[in-house]
């Protein structure tokens, strides 16, 4: 239920408690009327009091009360009136007046109570085969089991939906009977007492007979309203049974969904992945909603929502998660990861995805946040359009216009105006790689050419006896954000120009997935080693790296140019961004020292002289100003953090 529906709903609920208890109030006055035959003048005393204190109930949903408070009121003279002539009434009151009321709360207040007991059931099935739904795996084999998983959610989104109008059928039509329940009653009261009484004729003139038709006209009326509503909701559930089941199925249009990604405002229910020890993690399916820059929730029962997530300059990414699907999390703007979030189809994931990305960028605080979301959109895809994998890495020289080749998963724009300077920096319509897709000992391979590469996965020997020969050792934590080719390497301004470029191409095309790797820097080369199986993917002669400079305002972006031998025997340059656990400068001062190393290297004199100026470890290797201690804990802390 949406949170309107709800807020909705429990105002109808208050509205029929409110009724039943005024309802057992009214019944208890008029059967004290009917047993207490003696003490009649004292009874219908209270009686009058009681049909005044409907005006004080307050109802939650008073339309329409106006006529039965001013026809109540009228009743109440009556009633005061006929104090002195009544007597014995049994018989004729327990027909006209006892047996309509008692009918109203059996028959119309039971049943509402019962609709209400069905629905809550319905939802907590509902509850349970999302639940289970939720906790599908993403293995192919198991199709057999999404299928009836997925058949089961809709079996029981049907009989929620079915037992759901079914109670506010009833709500909706206990504001019509409550009002004929409240009146007929007083209506047969009256006329007992007019017919019973022989007096009643010379008291009373016509024009009380006048009024009682005009009560009675008005009930039919209502009556009638009760129908034509009546009606209307018996067709509504028709033609919900006649629906098709994907209506009801989840992510029944998961191979072409229609998402909106300019969206400056989200609201649904999520799966809040919650920590419940070392180890153990809880699923918990909530409301959320975003208002301005905050990301709410509102549990079930709960009046109104709390905050969650300040959204203003945080970032979103998607996470593999304990094997579930459409998993992501929200990281605040120091980089400390935040919550983790499931939605339940491909088009709530990607459009959630979207709105906080458009709500970090303070969209909604402009004049049409709208509009604004769409030109920032347009403006970025027309900056740069990027592809995902190395598939043809020499076309950069010769882009074509307008092409999309699918084979490769690659899209390559027209070229666009641009800056003079950002196009002498980087070429119109370079593309950008976002991952290390090649296994690290066949990437060696191939830059170093006819290699045999090593079936258990494994760099060579040499690498190993590099570092033992290197007087420089620092390794970095970092996730590979995107390289591309670029025309020149004079100034750290063509590593600004590449991080703006690979940070906006992941936004537009939403890749929020990153490689980690660990950086290890030498006095002889960069190498990008795998955590987890210590594999290196990929290395780069330190002498071959021209530019390196951190990010000015993010400082945990780090970037370098490198220059490269293609096979013609012709060279190229590359730009290289990564993220770090640690601040960019720390890394800038590694390569600093390590180009420093191999200079003075070949001078003994500038070596000796370097050597005393840095402090050394117990083996005669260069001490970074870090502290290596403090690296190695962030390794830890940050690495458990991150989910490549």
């Amino acid at each position: 239920l949406s949170l309107k529906t709800r807020s909705l709903l429990s105002v109808f609920e208050e509205d029929a408690g409110t009724l039943t208890e005024y309802t057992n109030q009214l019944l208890q006055a008029m059967q004290r009327v009917y047993g207490a035959q003696n003490e009649m003048c004292l009874a219908t005393q209270q009686l009058s009091k009681q049909l005044l204190a409907y005006e004080k109930q307050h109802f939650a949903l008073g339309k329409g009360d106006e006529e039965v408070i001013s026809t109540l009121h009228y009743f109440s003279k009556v009633v005061d009136e006929l104090n002195i002539l009544h007597s014995e009434l049994a018989k004729q009151l327990a027909d006209t007046m006892i047996l309509p009321i008692i009918q109203f709360r059996e028959k119309d207040l039971t049943e509402v109570s019962t609709l209400k007991d069905l629905f809550g059931l319905a939802s907590n099935e509902h509850d349970v085969s999302m639940a289970k739904y939720s906790r599908l795996p993403k293995r192919k084999e198991n199709e057999k089991l999404k299928a009836e998983v997925a058949k089961e959610v809709a079996n029981a989104r049907r009989k929620q939906h079915l037992s759901s109008l079914q109670y506010y059928c009833a709500l909706n039509a206990l504001q019509y009977r409550k009002r004929v329940a409240m009146m007929e009653p007083m209506l047969g009261y009256t006329r007992g007492q007019i017919n019973f009484f022989k007096k009643g004729s010379e008291m009373f003139s016509k024009r009380m007979d006048g009024f009682l038709s005009s009560v009675s006209d008005m009930v039919q009326s209502i009556q009638g309203e009760l129908d034509a509503e009546a009606e209307k909701m018996r067709v509504s559930q028709q033609d919900l049974i006649a629906l098709n089941e994907s209506v009801y199925t989840p992510d029944s249009d998961v191979n072409s969904p229609a998402i909106n990604r300019n969206l400056i405002q989200k609201a649904g229910y999520l799966n809040l992945r919650n920590k419940t020890g070392l180890v153990t993690t809880t699923w918990e399916r909530l409301y959320f909603f975003t208002q301005g820059g905050n990301l709410m929730c509102q549990p079930r029962g709960a009046v109104a929502g709390g905050l969650i997530q300040d959204l203003d300059n945080c970032s979103v990414m998607a996470v593999d998660c304990e094997d579930r699907r459409y998993c992501f999390q929200i990281t605040t703007p120091t980089g400390k990861a935040g919550i983790t979030l499931q939605a339940e189809s491909k088009k709530e994931y990607e459009e959630w995805i979207c709105a906080i990305n458009n709500i970090s960028r303070q969209i909604y605080l402009t004049d049409n946040p709208e509009a604004a979301a769409i030109k920032l959109n347009q403006t970025a895809l027309q900056a740069v359009t990027p592809i995902t994998s190395f598939g043809k890495k020499h076309e950069v020289h010769h882009p074509s216009q307008n092409v999309k080749n699918t084979e490769n998963d690659k899209i390559i724009p027209n070229a666009s105006g641009g800056i003079q300077d950002s196009a002498q920096l980087i070429a119109p319509g370079t593309p950008i790689q976002f991952d290390i897709v090649l296994p690290a000992t066949e990437f060696l391979d191939q830059n170093r050419g006819g290699r045999r590469a090593n079936p258990f996965g494994e760099s060579e020997d040499s690498s190993k006896d590099e570092e033992g020969d290197s007087l420089l050792q620092q390794m970095f934590v970092v996730r590979f954000l995107g390289s591309m080719a670029v025309q020149s390497d004079d100034t750290s301004e063509v590593i600004y120009e590449a991080m703006r470029q690979v940070l906006a191409a992941r936004a537009i095309h939403n890749i929020f997935r990153m490689t980690e790797s660990h950086l290890m820097v030498t006095s002889k080369n960069l190498r990008l080693i795998d955590p987890q199986t210590q594999v290196t993917r990929t290395s780069f002669e330190l002498a071959a790296v021209t530019q390196f400079a951190a990010h000015q305002d993010n400082r945990r972006l780090i970037g370098f140019v490198v220059h490269l031998s293609e096979t013609l025997g012709e060279e190229s340059m590359s730009a290289y961004v990564f993220e770090s656990n640690t601040e960019g400068e720390k890394i800038c001062y590694a390569i600093s020292l390590g180009k420093e190393i191999l200079e003075a290297q070949k001078d003994p004199e500038a070596l000796a002289q370097l050597m005393k100026s840095v402090p050394l470890t117990n083996d005669g290797k260069f001490v970074l100003l870090n502290d290596q201690a403090e690296e190695d804990g962030t390794l830890h802390e940050e690495g458990e953090e991150s989910e490549a």
